[in-house]
């Protein structure tokens, strides 16, 4: 369901999550999963991706922030950016 008005408006399903001091949740689009790029120009996708946020989620926010764009950069390379990137990441 999109956040906004819409011709099929469904409500929306409420989630609680239990966590401890520390642990990280992030939100992020398909965006760098979908993106072309490396060796062979196919796309990121999302093990790998998710990988690369579990890989990282103990260095300090800003770290991750360098590390997973000079990732993407690499990964992108030459190919063109096929949509806007969006990856939130929040320490509990």
């Amino acid at each position: 369901m999109p956040v906004s008005i819409y011709v099929r408006m469904d409500r929306f399903t409420i989630h609680e999550f239990e966590y401890l001091d520390g642990d990280m949740k992030y939100l992020f689009s398909d965006s760098f999963a979908d993106q072309f790029g490396g060796p062979k120009g196919k796309k990121f996708k999302y093990k790998p991706f998710k990988q690369l946020l579990l890989d990282r989620a103990d260095k300090s926010m800003s770290e991750q922030k360098e590390n997973i764009s000079s990732t993407f950069d690499s990964w992108k390379g030459d190919q063109e950016q096929v949509d806007d990137i969006v990856i939130i990441g929040i320490k509990l």
